[in-house]
């Protein structure tokens, strides 16, 4: 009968789970109510000019974007550098570990909604005496007191402070795994922009060689001219000077192009050391995509890491004031220990040895100087905190898109400014050349048409870069279609 009354007694506890949760329920932020990103609308497509990075791009209002955007580039080599870094980056996997340890934290929680119940086996030697009975002429003694039990105890969760808390770290739980898709897109896009840059750096230097070769013959062609007489000393150290300078120019850009190598090493887990093992870049290894996506505003807001991660700490400190709350009421606790106590170890649970116990306690604070009643507050104020860093998480994206957008109208009009440039700088320097071959112009005519053509050349190939850097920064901008990882592998084949 007794045991009966414990068993029944661990059912009802165990049964016992519902109740009102105080404090406020999370309601998701209102999407933002606005049309666009910019103040003016955006042109149907960029401008197109000849070359390299020079298609014209429209945007497609709505298009879905797929997880592994880079692809689209069309370069093998860079999805092959990424795929190495999704697998050995240590950011990645410190962002994995992040997210274990609170799916841990989270289900460590969860131990709450249970009966604890623990086993206890002790041993005790004591001596006695009468006087410990009241009669001191009596003769005392030692003895062994064996104790076998199972205690349980549960604390109901009438005020939903348990299931608060369960709440806040689920929303950290899922914070996170924002986090971590954060790392990944970040991560990936880094590593585009950079290959990029090392694509740029090769054509700035490839560009900067070519203006040396030809200013070196044009020194040998003044020299020349020198002793012929047909130049004057000056025009000879004129065309030193100039290569001098355009030669101060190349280290400069090679070392830009070193740093750029070790840190696609160190980004795709490598030490810089190792850089030489990685692929090498150009632009025109890369495809410049034509048709763009552009999500909704209403769409961001449910699709970037960095606002669902913001999101999801004003959930957790929403969460925070249904606990703080929960703590102002009674918190009820139910106890029980059945078990066996005999002097010889070999009587254990034999009958006549039983001992049980059943008993509930109830906390009420009453008064506590104000403790609790303050930490209520800190938690409002916390939630009030969150909301308006939620708040400007959102508008940062807002602009961040924004300025993707212009930057990619604009740079293509530079890039067909910059082709136009190039063209003429060419065609200004060829008939410099071929003027003071023939002494119709001066040497300081066709040294400014040097000047002019080499400064062209490096500036196209910034500008060519640029479109490249701007499509990835738009994936970037929009949040990098992470969302669609699951689609992509159910649709992959297998081996």
């Amino acid at each position: 009968m007794k045991r009966f009354c414990i068993l029944s007694f661990v059912a009802v506890i165990v049964g016992i789970m519902a109740g009102c949760a105080v404090g406020p329920d999370f309601r998701r932020p209102d999407v933002p109510d606005t049309k666009g990103y910019t103040d003016t609308p955006l042109a149907p497509e960029t401008a197109s000019a000849p070359g390299v990075g020079g298609d014209a791009q429209r945007f497609i209002p709505g298009r879905d974007i797929p997880a592994q955007w880079w692809t689209l580039f069309q370069s093998k080599n860079l999805d092959s550098l990424i795929r190495r870094a999704l697998a050995e980056s240590p950011t990645l996997a410190s962002a994995q570990a992040a997210l274990r340890q609170a799916q841990e934290n989270r289900r460590a929680k969860l131990g709450e909604f249970f009966p604890s119940l623990d086993s206890k086996f002790s041993a005790n030697r004591q001596k006695f005496t009468g006087a410990s009975f009241g009669q001191p002429n009596q003769t005392g003694g030692l003895f062994t007191l064996y104790n076998a039990s199972l205690s349980i105890s549960y604390t109901l969760d009438l005020f939903g402070g348990t299931r608060r808390g369960l709440e806040e770290l689920k929303a950290k739980v899922d914070y996170q795994r924002y986090l971590l898709e954060g790392s990944y897109l970040t991560l990936t896009s880094n590593i585009v922009t950079t290959a990029v840059q090392e694509a740029s750096l090769r054509a700035r230097i490839r560009a900067m060689t070519e203006v040396l070769a030809a200013e070196e013959k044009q020194l040998a062609l003044v020299e020349q001219q020198f002793d012929l007489g047909g130049a004057s000393r000056p025009d000879v150290l004129a065309q030193q000077t100039q290569l001098a300078q355009s030669r101060a120019t190349l280290p400069p850009l090679e070392k830009q192009l070193a740093q750029s190598r070790h840190q696609l090493a160190v980004l795709a887990g490598k030490p810089p050391g190792e850089a030489a093992a990685l692929p090498e870049f150009e632009l025109t290894d890369l495809q410049l995509l034509r048709e763009l996506p552009l999500s909704l505003p209403s769409s961001l807001v449910r699709q970037r890491p960095d606002i669902l991660a913001a999101e999801e700490l004003l959930h957790a400190a929403c969460a925070q004031i249904g606990v703080a709350t929960a703590d102002l009421f009674p918190k009820l606790t139910i106890s029980g220990n059945y078990g066996s106590q005999t002097t010889i170890l070999t009587d254990i649970f034999s009958n006549g040895t039983n001992i049980w116990s059943i008993g509930a306690g109830l906390l009420q604070p009453i008064f506590r100087g104000g403790e609790l009643t303050a930490k209520r507050r800190a938690a409002i104020a916390a939630y009030d905190q969150a909301e308006a860093q939620y708040q400007e998480t959102v508008l940062q994206a807002f602009q961040n898109v924004a300025d993707v957008l212009r930057a990619l109208e604009n740079d293509a009009e530079t890039l067909k400014a910059q082709i136009d440039t190039e063209a003429a700088a060419r065609e200004s320097l060829e008939l410099a050349r071929d003027q003071y071959e023939l002494g119709a112009v001066s040497y300081l005519v066709l040294l400014n048409a040097e000047r002019q053509h080499q400064q062209a050349r490096l500036t196209l190939a910034q500008a060519q870069a640029a479109r490249f850097a701007d499509t990835a920064a738009l994936y970037l901008a929009l949040g990098g279609g992470w969302w669609n990882k699951e689609k992509q592998t159910e649709g992959k084949k297998p081996d």
